[in-house]
């Protein structure tokens, strides 16, 4: 049994992160993804609560054809540790899958064997990109999967980024 391990903080889950998991599923048995900054929401760069990405997640990966568990990490803000706390919420696993170098860097220290996964467009398919379209009124839905444009016009997600990024 090969189960692996994703981190992302998934604001909003996108086509970027959908290409990745569709690679990990292809050698892993089990997929376990973190939502990383499970704890940060409605704010600008962390516009969605935990519980609306693991919406986003599950309604985007039914038909993944791997089983798949997501977690929400809280960010413990020591990196020393953070592997270790990791591990402590989630099911075992037995490689990471980032393209973020400090997370391949704390596990390896960790001794858990990493991979590091190309960026599938990053300069499109990025949660930067798609809250600055949300702003500015451009078209953002084809950067997600279509389950994830749901759950973003069933929580008013559009209206909520906007509405936290005006000044006083």
């Amino acid at each position: 049994m090969k189960r692996a391990f994703y981190i992302g903080r998934f604001q909003p889950y996108h086509n970027g992160h959908h290409a990745v998991l569709s690679v990990i599923a292809e050698t892993a048995d089990e997929i376990v993804i973190g939502i990383g900054s499970a704890q940060l929401s409605h704010e600008l760069q962390n516009p969605f609560t935990a519980g609306e990405r693991v919406l986003m997640l599950t309604r985007s990966l039914a038909g993944l054809g791997v089983p798949f568990y997501v977690i929400p990490i809280e960010d413990i803000r020591r990196n020393a540790i953070w592997a270790a706390h990791v591990m402590s919420m989630t099911p075992p696993f037995q490689i990471v899958h980032s393209a973020n170098q400090l997370v391949v860097r704390l596990f390896a220290e960790a001794g858990i064997p990493t991979h590091t996964d190309a960026m599938h467009e990053r300069d499109r398919h990025s949660g930067t990109e798609i809250r600055r379209r949300m702003l500015e009124g451009e078209a953002w839905e084809p950067l997600v999967p279509p389950e994830v444009a749901a759950v973003i016009s069933e929580i008013d997600g559009v209206g909520r980024v906007r509405q936290i990024a005006r000044s006083d």
